[in-house]
């Protein structure tokens, strides 16, 4: 199973290496198309021989020698609960992400393709990386194939957005390289034989802990760099440029998995190695999410172009993201989780249906269209299964999500429970709002455009893609267990380990603020405080 992880992540730069030997138009789309199939079909054994019952290390594991002497940074991939879901989705949206370009696009397919297939392995990387600066590397790798899609790719505004998509996400990983060298020497003064150390194991564990200054500022640079690549308000301001100006194939990826890249981070390092400041932050975190929900929601309201309306809808649904980890419980982390899966489905085939009709009318703007729904109704009835999931509809993927991050956000104690999840259910409302109302101006009322007499229904190519989101979308949705079930054992444990750090380090600090005999004194009374504890 270690070497099946390793073929899944690396099999798409075989394809691309086909693709360079092909030179063919033809060649390019199959072999692609061949590559990101065969990984999601390599991919099912891992999740069925998953063992939902194990936490603690992750599962099939790879683990080298250290890259670097002196220096503990190896090669080190597996999966946890935290994980399997991500990297899962990520396998099932290649070859949908694929077939979605398989006639929009007519120019330089060789490195159209090329750079979708090296973005499957890094967003794979990302999610499979347990030593932190092998998933640095992934993480800024996911960057450059972006960067050529919506450059090369893209729309009008193409360099625009591409420049400012760069240089925000690029200066918060940098900031965040700097608080990883920092962690990395702090750690190896502790670890014996080693003067660095970035394995993620030890990091989380409670055998590691960090002072509370050096987590306020090193939660700060990590933090930055997972918020901007969220993004959450108010370093959002790339993304609506990104998502426009993108192709279908690169919105799609981006919303799907890219985002997801920076809830993960917040989840996996933040929260386990900076546990004092995350709870901290907590309130202030949950503040800006909450701000992010209302704020995309009203923004998305006003939007003329459909494809902006559903960036801003991002915002807004990853505002909830962040709002249940920040709760710091099993029930809003495990919420946070399935919502990641769940944003990635419903607005992924979000902006695959806004791509299908940008191909057929060369327009995204609302006045253009309305009444087609007699003309394609095929199309019609995936637009409407899609919108009522992205907007939480019981009995679709959505509402699971959005209820276990409200709920866990009421039993929070770290964060004001009753203000956050109140004004964050007030997203839910605006949402309902600006995506029905977008769907009637789009698909009812009187057919005012002669134009739109003639649109094509759905193809069978088309159909084939939005299916198993669908299937997915409704199955979330009526079986929320048979998904959270991968991840609730290393979830409870990351939080209990997370809150025994917490308070270790609470008890260090109050402990050096005593005289040296009171410092004694209070380790005897602790012991003593333990022993009968355990009797």
């Amino acid at each position: 199973m270690q070497l099946l992880l390793n073929i899944c992540i690396y099999l798409p730069l075989v394809g691309i290496a086909g693709i360079l030997v092909a030179r063919n138009d033809k060649a390019t789309k199959w072999i692609s198309l061949l590559a990101t199939s065969a990984t999601f079909l390599l991919s099912l054994p891992l999740l069925f021989n998953f063992d939902i019952a194990a936490s603690g290390t992750a599962q099939y594991l790879t683990e080298t020698a250290p890259l670097i002497g002196g220096m503990d940074i190896k090669y080190l991939i597996g999966l946890d609960g935290l994980s399997l879901l991500l990297f899962m989705l990520t396998t099932l949206m290649g070859p949908i992400v694929i077939l979605s370009s398989w006639d929009s696009i007519k120019k330089h397919l060789a490195g159209y393709y090329s750079m979708l297939l090296l973005l499957q392995t890094a967003s794979m990387g990302v999610f499979a990386s347990l030593d932190l600066i092998v998933f640095y590397v992934f993480f800024e790798l996911s960057l450059i194939p972006m960067y050529f899609l919506i450059g090369i790719w893209g729309g009008k505004n193409r360099i625009h957005a591409t420049v400012k998509f760069f240089i925000y996400t690029l200066v918060g990983s940098l900031i965040m390289l700097v608080g990883l060298i920092y962690l990395g020497y702090d750690a190896g003064s502790v670890m014996e034989g080693v003067s660095f150390s970035t394995d993620w194991r030890f990091l989380s564990g409670t055998e590691y802990t960090i002072g509370l200054v050096e987590q306020t500022y090193l939660f700060a640079a990590f933090a930055l760099a997972f918020c901007i690549k969220v993004p959450l308000f108010p370093f959002h301001t790339w993304l609506p440029y990104a998502h426009t100006e993108a192709p279908t194939a690169g919105s799609v990826v981006l919303a799907a998995i890219m985002l997801k890249m920076g809830t993960y981070g917040l989840l996996r390092v933040c929260l386990p190695v900076f546990p004092n400041a995350f709870a901290a932050f907590a309130p202030y975190m949950a503040a800006l999410a909450v701000i992010g929900i209302i704020y995309g929601a009203l923004v998305a309201m006003v939007q003329k172009d459909v494809k902006k309306l559903v960036a801003y809808s991002s915002v807004s649904h990853l505002g909830f993201v962040v709002l249940g980890l920040f709760a710091v419980n099993v029930i809003g982390v495990q919420g946070a989780l399935i919502q990641m899966v769940n944003h990635g489905l419903s607005t992924g085939a979000l902006f695959l249906i806004v791509g299908m009709i940008y191909d057929r009318r060369h327009t995204r703007m609302i006045e253009d269209f309305g009444g087609i729904a007699k003309v394609v109704p095929i199309f019609a009835v995936m637009f409407m299964i899609a919108t009522l999931a992205s907007i939480g509809l019981p009995g679709l993927n959505g509402f699971i999500g959005e209820f276990l991050i409200l709920n866990g956000a009421f039993n929070s104690s770290v964060i004001p429970q009753n203000a956050f999840a109140v004004f964050a259910a007030l997203g839910v409302i605006l949402a309902a709002v600006y995506m029905l109302w977008m769907y009637q101006r789009v698909m009812f009322g009187p057919l005012k455009h002669k134009v739109n007499e003639k649109l094509q229904d759905l193809n069978a190519r088309e159909i084939g893609i939005l299916v198993p989101l669908i299937i997915f979308m409704v199955w979330i949705g009526i079986r929320p267990v048979d998904f959270t079930r991968y991840s609730e054992a290393q979830v409870n444990e990351l939080i209990e380990q997370s809150q025994q750090k917490r308070i270790a380090v609470q008890q260090a600090a109050h402990k050096e603020e005593l005289p040296g005999w009171a410092s004694t004194l209070y380790d005897v009374t602790n012991e003593l405080a333990s022993k009968s504890q355990n009797k």
